[in-house]
């Protein structure tokens, strides 16, 4: 069974008690306003060495990974693994638009792995590649960053790039995360939920609250683009996305 230990009042979630069936289908949560996208990958691809992922999603892996295939429909679910060749981490992507938003999946993670929930606007040119908050799961830690005011803001990210970056700068770059210690089961089973409202962003994994970052670039008017952010590997399932404009 998960336990839970709080020290100097952060949480600590200890994970690897859920077991999953079949999924349910997804209800309506009010407080966050309509189903908008649901998939629990239960399909297969026709052609086994390409990505076929259907129902909207698409990846990275032409750009990145010289077109290997790094994205996998296997046993009902969504396998990724990033290609040897791949010069970044691999980004599977669902264009849906949302200001608040609940993110409900299931997910496993080896050692060393990561699942990053990033949220984008592919029209916001005050960022890179429209980044505008992320949710990074490891099996030791969770970070909550607000990407838009932080990292990857443009004129914060060229200076960093250039190697001028002030120390004002990294003092505020600093400031737009938080991290929290948890402690999941490798290669098990967790339910992972990712909340945006307003200007805050909250992270709880198998029932467990796991902790939340108020920043203005959370506030950001439309998110238009969920990532799947890998960075080595992850599996997921039973994805869910409840939002409002």
């Amino acid at each position: 069974m998960m336990s839970r230990l709080i020290a100097l009042a952060v949480p600590l979630v200890c994970g690897g008690l859920l077991a999953f069936g079949q999924a349910p289908k997804p209800t309506a949560d009010a407080s966050f306003g309509p189903l908008l996208f649901h998939d629990a990958f239960e399909r297969v691809e026709v052609d086994d060495k390409k990505e076929e992922l259907g129902n909207g999603w698409g990846t990275n892996s032409k750009s990145r990974a010289n077109g290997n295939k790094q994205v996998d429909l296997k046993d009902g679910v969504l396998s990724i693994s990033r290609h040897r060749e791949a010069d970044h981490g691999v980004s599977v992507v669902q264009d849906v638009d949302f200001r608040n938003v609940r993110i409900e999946l299931k997910f496993k993670l080896g050692k060393q792995d990561d699942l990053g929930i990033n949220l984008a606007d592919m029209q916001e040119k005050s960022v890179h590649a429209g980044h505008i908050c992320l949710a990074k799961i490891r099996l030791n830690k969770v970070e909550i960053t607000d990407l838009k005011t932080g990292r990857m803001n443009q004129a914060t990210r060229e200076a960093k790039l250039a190697g001028n970056q002030t120390a004002v700068q990294k003092k505020s770059i600093a400031e737009k995360s938080r991290h929290y210690p948890v402690d999941l089961a490798a290669d098990q089973w967790h339910k992972l939920v990712v909340q945006v409202r307003d200007d805050k962003m909250s992270v709880s994994i198998d029932g467990v609250d796991v902790g939340s970052f108020q920043s203005s670039g959370i506030a950001h008017q439309t998110k238009r683009r969920l990532r799947l952010a890998v960075g080595k590997s992850a599996v997921v399932d039973d994805l869910s996305i409840w939002g409002t404009p």
